[in-house]
């Protein structure tokens, strides 16, 4: 994630490196925060209280513990709720997509990332490993990933908010039954505020990370680099701060990502659907 440092001793990763990089952190960062994910998505596309049967609708009820409106109203009565009635394996709803994600956008990430800071560095008069040089390629290179990426984003945000019965058995129905009855625009929901949003996420991301490792840099003197423990907390801190400035825009993404099978649900009781995203 540092792009490319002409001053670095050793020789800058070949894209194939920056590729295998990208998809194995995406991967095993996915299987460890899967749980997690699925209960956000849950609360941000879910169903009402008062059905009977679980069904991928829209949440559009307040999400507080004084007030329980909606189905889910707190992390640990949610992970209860989806425990009992749909198993363990439900945290993991949409594991195959949501993998393929995670490692595709990580290799177009960090390709394009070691791409451009490369491409600053020898066409421009810009330092490379500034703040601002992260700010804008880390920016463009997610950009880039999106577009790349978006038809599994979608595939994934449906397979995580849909509950039992499931409108999608598996992957291949899901690609089949959307192409079928939505055309191929369906892959593609979601991706104008995926866009406004990724730009300015990756890049502060990329920004705060810069930030973070050059404030805990070791002293010039010292051995300890502080390696993997250094870059977990920079890494961490630059990605929480990032996403609570971007959250809106993945709200925006997700409710417009679930519209489209409204028809598979209607029975279930009150379905929203948005035009688009200033809607």
């Amino acid at each position: 994630m540092v792009g490319y440092d002409p001053k670095a001793k050793s020789e800058s990763p070949t894209p194939e490196e920056a590729a295998l990089a990208g998809s194995a952190g995406g991967m095993v960062t996915r299987a460890l925060i899967s749980p997690f994910d699925v209960i956000k998505i849950r609360f941000q596309c879910t169903s009402h209280a008062d059905q009977q049967v679980l069904s991928p609708q829209l949440q559009i009820e307040r999400v507080s513990s004084r007030r329980r409106e909606g189905k889910y109203w707190g992390i640990i009565q949610a992970s209860r709720s989806i425990y009992s009635e749909e198993g363990l394996s439900a945290f993991w709803k949409g594991h195959i997509p949501a993998q393929l994600l995670s490692m595709c956008f990580g290799a177009v990430q960090f390709v394009s990332f070691e791409f451009l800071t490369k491409m600053v560095h020898k066409s421009t008069p810009y330092d490379s490993q500034t703040p601002g040089a992260h700010f804008v390629c880390g920016g463009l290179a997610a950009c880039s990933a999106t577009v790349a990426c978006q038809p599994l984003d979608t595939l994934r945000t449906r397979f995580a908010a849909q509950g039992e019965p499931k409108v999608y058995s598996n992957l291949r129905y899901a690609v089949s039954t959307m192409w079928r009855t939505e055309g191929p625009v369906a892959f593609y929901r979601g991706l104008s505020p995926t866009l406004v949003a990724v730009f300015p996420y990756a890049g502060l991301q990329f920004f705060f990370y810069n930030v973070f490792k050059q404030l805990l840099a070791p002293p010039p003197k010292s051995r300890d680099s502080g390696g993997n423990m250094r870059s977990l907390i920079c890494g961490s801190g630059a990605g929480m701060i990032s996403k609570t400035l971007t959250y809106p825009f993945d709200l925006f993404k997700k409710r417009l990502q679930v519209g489209g099978f409204e028809n598979a649900r209607s029975h279930f009781g009150q379905v929203r659907t948005y035009t688009g995203l200033i809607d």
